[in-house]
Protein backbone atom coordinates (compact mmCIF):
# COMPACT_ATOMS: atom_id res chain seq x y z
CA UNK A 1 0.00 0.00 0.00
CA UNK A 2 1.39 3.34 -1.01
CA UNK A 3 0.89 6.72 0.70
CA UNK A 4 0.79 10.11 -0.97
CA UNK A 5 3.97 12.11 -0.81
CA UNK A 6 4.03 14.25 2.28
CA UNK A 7 1.31 12.29 4.01
CA UNK A 8 2.22 11.24 7.54
CA UNK A 9 2.72 7.56 8.06
CA UNK A 10 0.74 5.79 10.73
CA UNK A 11 2.82 5.14 13.83
CA UNK A 12 4.15 1.63 14.22
CA UNK A 13 1.67 -0.63 16.00
CA UNK A 14 2.84 -2.26 19.23
CA UNK A 15 1.52 -5.65 20.26
CA UNK A 16 -1.35 -5.51 22.66
CA UNK A 17 -2.33 -1.89 21.88
CA UNK A 18 -4.77 -0.26 19.50
CA UNK A 19 -3.95 2.65 17.22
CA UNK A 20 -1.73 5.25 18.80
CA UNK A 21 -3.45 8.11 20.57
CA UNK A 22 -3.64 11.33 18.62
CA UNK A 23 -3.57 9.66 15.25
CA UNK A 24 -6.71 9.39 13.10
CA UNK A 25 -7.37 8.12 9.59
CA UNK A 26 -8.00 11.73 8.57
CA UNK A 27 -4.29 12.29 8.68
CA UNK A 28 -3.90 10.19 5.53
CA UNK A 29 -5.58 12.81 3.39
CA UNK A 30 -5.32 16.30 4.72
CA UNK A 31 -8.07 18.66 3.70
CA UNK A 32 -10.71 15.98 3.35
CA UNK A 33 -13.68 15.87 5.73
CA UNK A 34 -14.83 12.66 7.32
CA UNK A 35 -18.08 11.28 5.97
CA UNK A 36 -21.05 11.79 8.28
CA UNK A 37 -23.13 8.72 9.07
CA UNK A 38 -23.00 5.59 11.07
CA UNK A 39 -19.77 5.02 12.89
CA UNK A 40 -17.24 3.03 10.96
CA UNK A 41 -16.25 -0.43 12.09
CA UNK A 42 -13.25 -0.58 14.36
CA UNK A 43 -9.82 -0.38 12.78
CA UNK A 44 -8.88 -3.73 11.35
CA UNK A 45 -5.83 -5.39 12.89
CA UNK A 46 -2.99 -5.74 10.39
CA UNK A 47 -2.03 -9.32 9.58
CA UNK A 48 0.70 -10.81 11.71
CA UNK A 49 -0.10 -8.87 14.89
CA UNK A 50 -1.81 -10.42 17.90
CA UNK A 51 -5.32 -9.33 18.74
CA UNK A 52 -5.67 -6.95 21.69
CA UNK A 53 -6.90 -8.52 24.92
CA UNK A 54 -10.67 -8.42 25.44
CA UNK A 55 -11.97 -5.76 27.83
CA UNK A 56 -12.66 -6.90 31.39
CA UNK A 57 -16.26 -8.03 31.99
CA UNK A 58 -18.55 -5.35 33.29
CA UNK A 59 -20.05 -5.84 36.69
CA UNK A 60 -19.65 -4.86 40.33
CA UNK A 61 -16.33 -5.62 41.90
CA UNK A 62 -16.64 -7.39 45.25
CA UNK A 63 -14.07 -6.75 47.92
CA UNK A 64 -13.64 -8.72 51.12
CA UNK A 65 -14.63 -6.64 54.11
CA UNK A 66 -13.94 -7.64 57.71
CA UNK A 67 -17.05 -8.46 59.76
CA UNK A 68 -18.30 -5.80 62.13
CA UNK A 69 -17.11 -6.23 65.72
CA UNK A 70 -20.58 -7.09 67.00
CA UNK A 71 -21.12 -10.00 64.61
CA UNK A 72 -21.78 -13.41 66.17
CA UNK A 73 -18.48 -15.18 66.68
CA UNK A 74 -16.59 -11.96 67.38
CA UNK A 75 -17.95 -11.14 70.83
CA UNK A 76 -15.17 -10.04 73.14
CA UNK A 77 -15.39 -11.75 76.52
CA UNK A 78 -13.79 -10.28 79.62
CA UNK A 79 -10.94 -12.39 80.98
CA UNK A 80 -11.63 -14.56 83.98
CA UNK A 81 -9.91 -13.49 87.19
CA UNK A 82 -9.98 -14.26 90.89
CA UNK A 83 -13.40 -13.69 92.37
CA UNK A 84 -13.52 -10.96 94.99
CA UNK A 85 -15.40 -11.14 98.25
CA UNK A 86 -19.07 -10.23 97.62
CA UNK A 87 -20.09 -7.00 99.23
CA UNK A 88 -23.44 -6.46 100.91
CA UNK A 89 -25.79 -4.03 99.12
CA UNK A 90 -25.74 -0.45 100.30
CA UNK A 91 -29.49 -0.44 100.92
CA UNK A 92 -30.60 -1.64 104.33
CA UNK A 93 -32.73 -4.33 102.67
CA UNK A 94 -31.82 -7.98 103.25
CA UNK A 95 -29.55 -9.26 100.43
CA UNK A 96 -31.25 -11.65 98.04
CA UNK A 97 -28.94 -14.55 97.13
CA UNK A 98 -31.27 -15.63 94.32
CA UNK A 99 -30.56 -12.40 92.42
CA UNK A 100 -26.86 -12.03 93.19
CA UNK A 101 -23.91 -13.35 91.16
CA UNK A 102 -22.25 -15.85 93.50
CA UNK A 103 -19.57 -18.51 93.58
CA UNK A 104 -20.60 -21.33 95.94
CA UNK A 105 -18.66 -24.44 96.92
CA UNK A 106 -20.87 -27.25 98.24
CA UNK A 107 -18.84 -29.63 100.43
CA UNK A 108 -19.90 -33.01 101.74
CA UNK A 109 -19.25 -36.76 101.81
CA UNK A 110 -20.39 -39.19 99.15
CA UNK A 111 -24.16 -39.55 99.49
CA UNK A 112 -24.71 -36.17 101.12
CA UNK A 113 -26.78 -34.99 98.13
CA UNK A 114 -24.32 -32.36 96.91
CA UNK A 115 -24.94 -32.87 93.20
CA UNK A 116 -28.75 -33.07 93.51
CA UNK A 117 -28.94 -29.94 95.67
CA UNK A 118 -26.48 -28.04 93.46
CA UNK A 119 -28.45 -28.82 90.30
CA UNK A 120 -31.77 -27.88 91.88
CA UNK A 121 -30.35 -24.66 93.33
CA UNK A 122 -28.87 -23.67 89.96
CA UNK A 123 -32.11 -24.49 88.11
CA UNK A 124 -34.28 -22.26 90.30
CA UNK A 125 -32.26 -19.04 90.46
CA UNK A 126 -33.41 -15.76 88.90
CA UNK A 127 -29.97 -15.06 87.45
CA UNK A 128 -27.91 -17.23 85.06
CA UNK A 129 -26.20 -19.96 87.10
CA UNK A 130 -23.90 -22.82 86.14
CA UNK A 131 -23.37 -26.08 88.01
CA UNK A 132 -19.81 -27.39 87.84
CA UNK A 133 -19.40 -30.91 89.20
CA UNK A 134 -15.89 -32.05 90.06
CA UNK A 135 -16.76 -35.70 89.45
CA UNK A 136 -18.13 -34.90 85.98
CA UNK A 137 -15.00 -32.98 85.02
CA UNK A 138 -12.75 -35.66 86.50
CA UNK A 139 -14.45 -38.26 84.30
CA UNK A 140 -13.62 -36.31 81.16
CA UNK A 141 -10.51 -38.47 81.19
CA UNK A 142 -11.51 -41.65 79.37
CA UNK A 143 -8.39 -43.60 78.44
CA UNK A 144 -6.13 -43.79 81.47
CA UNK A 145 -8.78 -42.68 83.97
CA UNK A 146 -7.40 -43.19 87.50
CA UNK A 147 -10.31 -44.55 89.51
CA UNK A 148 -9.72 -44.09 93.25
CA UNK A 149 -11.80 -47.21 93.91
CA UNK A 150 -8.95 -49.29 92.53
CA UNK A 151 -6.53 -47.64 94.93
CA UNK A 152 -5.47 -44.09 95.71
CA UNK A 153 -2.14 -43.33 94.02
CA UNK A 154 -0.19 -40.51 92.41
CA UNK A 155 -2.22 -40.74 89.17
CA UNK A 156 -5.60 -40.41 90.88
CA UNK A 157 -4.27 -37.58 93.04
CA UNK A 158 -2.93 -35.77 89.97
CA UNK A 159 -6.22 -36.16 88.09
CA UNK A 160 -8.20 -34.85 91.05
CA UNK A 161 -5.98 -31.79 91.27
CA UNK A 162 -6.21 -31.22 87.52
CA UNK A 163 -10.01 -31.50 87.63
CA UNK A 164 -10.20 -28.98 90.50
CA UNK A 165 -8.03 -26.53 88.59
CA UNK A 166 -10.14 -27.00 85.44
CA UNK A 167 -13.33 -26.36 87.43
CA UNK A 168 -11.74 -23.23 88.88
CA UNK A 169 -10.86 -21.89 85.44
CA UNK A 170 -14.41 -22.55 84.23
CA UNK A 171 -15.94 -20.85 87.28
CA UNK A 172 -13.78 -17.76 86.85
CA UNK A 173 -14.78 -17.44 83.19
CA UNK A 174 -18.48 -17.85 83.98
CA UNK A 175 -18.32 -15.34 86.83
CA UNK A 176 -16.41 -12.81 84.72
CA UNK A 177 -19.39 -12.85 82.35
CA UNK A 178 -22.06 -12.46 85.03
CA UNK A 179 -22.98 -16.15 85.43
CA UNK A 180 -23.08 -17.54 88.98
CA UNK A 181 -21.49 -20.89 89.75
CA UNK A 182 -22.01 -23.66 92.26
CA UNK A 183 -19.33 -26.32 92.55
CA UNK A 184 -19.45 -29.54 94.55
CA UNK A 185 -16.58 -31.55 95.97
CA UNK A 186 -15.78 -33.85 98.88
CA UNK A 187 -13.21 -31.55 100.49
CA UNK A 188 -11.56 -32.88 103.65
CA UNK A 189 -10.88 -30.49 106.53
CA UNK A 190 -7.60 -32.25 107.37
CA UNK A 191 -6.14 -31.43 103.93
CA UNK A 192 -6.53 -27.64 103.73
CA UNK A 193 -3.75 -27.04 101.20
CA UNK A 194 -5.11 -29.40 98.56
CA UNK A 195 -8.79 -29.03 99.36
CA UNK A 196 -10.25 -25.74 100.51
CA UNK A 197 -7.00 -23.85 99.95
CA UNK A 198 -6.83 -25.17 96.39
CA UNK A 199 -10.36 -24.00 95.62
CA UNK A 200 -9.56 -20.59 97.07
CA UNK A 201 -6.52 -20.32 94.80
CA UNK A 202 -8.39 -21.52 91.71
CA UNK A 203 -11.58 -19.45 92.10
CA UNK A 204 -10.76 -16.59 94.46
CA UNK A 205 -11.42 -15.34 98.00
CA UNK A 206 -15.06 -14.59 97.15
CA UNK A 207 -15.90 -18.29 96.99
CA UNK A 208 -18.55 -19.16 99.60
CA UNK A 209 -18.10 -22.68 101.03
CA UNK A 210 -21.08 -24.49 102.60
CA UNK A 211 -20.98 -28.00 104.11
CA UNK A 212 -23.75 -30.58 103.64
CA UNK A 213 -23.41 -33.17 106.41
CA UNK A 214 -26.35 -35.50 107.03
CA UNK A 215 -26.16 -38.48 109.40
CA UNK A 216 -24.14 -41.57 108.55
CA UNK A 217 -27.22 -43.77 108.11
CA UNK A 218 -28.64 -41.34 105.54
CA UNK A 219 -25.34 -41.20 103.66
CA UNK A 220 -25.09 -45.00 103.55
CA UNK A 221 -28.65 -45.29 102.26
CA UNK A 222 -28.12 -42.70 99.51
CA UNK A 223 -24.80 -44.23 98.51
CA UNK A 224 -26.45 -47.62 98.08
CA UNK A 225 -28.69 -46.13 95.38
CA UNK A 226 -25.69 -45.15 93.28
CA UNK A 227 -24.15 -47.18 90.46
CA UNK A 228 -20.84 -47.40 88.64
CA UNK A 229 -17.72 -45.79 90.03
CA UNK A 230 -19.84 -43.25 91.93
CA UNK A 231 -20.84 -45.96 94.41
CA UNK A 232 -18.38 -46.58 97.23
CA UNK A 233 -18.10 -49.36 99.75
CA UNK A 234 -19.79 -48.91 103.11
CA UNK A 235 -16.47 -48.83 104.95
CA UNK A 236 -15.13 -46.13 102.64
CA UNK A 237 -18.32 -44.06 103.06
CA UNK A 238 -18.09 -44.33 106.84
CA UNK A 239 -14.43 -43.33 106.78
CA UNK A 240 -15.13 -40.26 104.61
CA UNK A 241 -18.09 -39.27 106.77
CA UNK A 242 -15.94 -39.45 109.88
CA UNK A 243 -13.31 -37.19 108.35
CA UNK A 244 -16.01 -34.69 107.32
CA UNK A 245 -16.97 -34.28 110.99
CA UNK A 246 -13.84 -32.15 111.28
CA UNK A 247 -15.76 -29.28 109.68
CA UNK A 248 -17.59 -28.74 112.97
CA UNK A 249 -15.86 -25.88 114.72
CA UNK A 250 -14.20 -24.70 111.48
CA UNK A 251 -16.40 -21.60 111.17
CA UNK A 252 -17.96 -22.78 107.89
CA UNK A 253 -21.77 -23.00 107.70
CA UNK A 254 -23.01 -26.60 108.00
CA UNK A 255 -26.41 -27.89 106.87
CA UNK A 256 -27.69 -31.16 108.31
CA UNK A 257 -30.07 -32.26 105.58
CA UNK A 258 -30.88 -35.65 107.09
CA UNK A 259 -34.60 -34.80 107.28
CA UNK A 260 -34.73 -32.40 104.32
CA UNK A 261 -35.55 -33.15 100.72
CA UNK A 262 -33.76 -31.42 97.85
CA UNK A 263 -36.04 -28.32 97.53
CA UNK A 264 -36.00 -27.77 101.31
CA UNK A 265 -32.21 -28.08 101.40
CA UNK A 266 -31.93 -25.54 98.57
CA UNK A 267 -34.08 -23.07 100.53
CA UNK A 268 -31.89 -23.52 103.61
CA UNK A 269 -28.86 -22.98 101.39
CA UNK A 270 -30.30 -19.64 100.29
CA UNK A 271 -30.73 -18.63 103.93
CA UNK A 272 -27.13 -19.59 104.68
CA UNK A 273 -25.87 -17.66 101.65
CA UNK A 274 -27.85 -14.58 102.69
CA UNK A 275 -25.92 -14.51 105.96
CA UNK A 276 -22.65 -15.29 104.16
CA UNK A 277 -23.10 -12.35 101.80
CA UNK A 278 -23.79 -10.03 104.70
CA UNK A 279 -20.88 -11.44 106.71
CA UNK A 280 -18.52 -13.60 104.59
CA UNK A 281 -16.95 -16.52 106.51
CA UNK A 282 -13.27 -16.29 107.34
CA UNK A 283 -11.46 -19.25 105.90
Amino acid sequence: MQHAVGSPLPPPHQPGHGPAAGWSPAAHHPGQHQQQGPSAPPHAQPPGYPAPPPPPPAGPQHTSMPPPPDTTGHVTLPPGGPVGIPSAPQAPAVPDPTATTLAVLLIGPAGAGKTSVAKYWADHRRVPTAHISLDDVREWVRSGFADPQTGWNDNSEAQYRLARRTCGFAARNFLANGISCILDDAVFPDRPVVGLGGWKRHVGPGLLPVVLLPGLDVVLERNAERSGNRRLGDEEVARIHGRMAGWYGSGLPIIDNSQLDVPETARVLDDVLTRAIDSPPKW
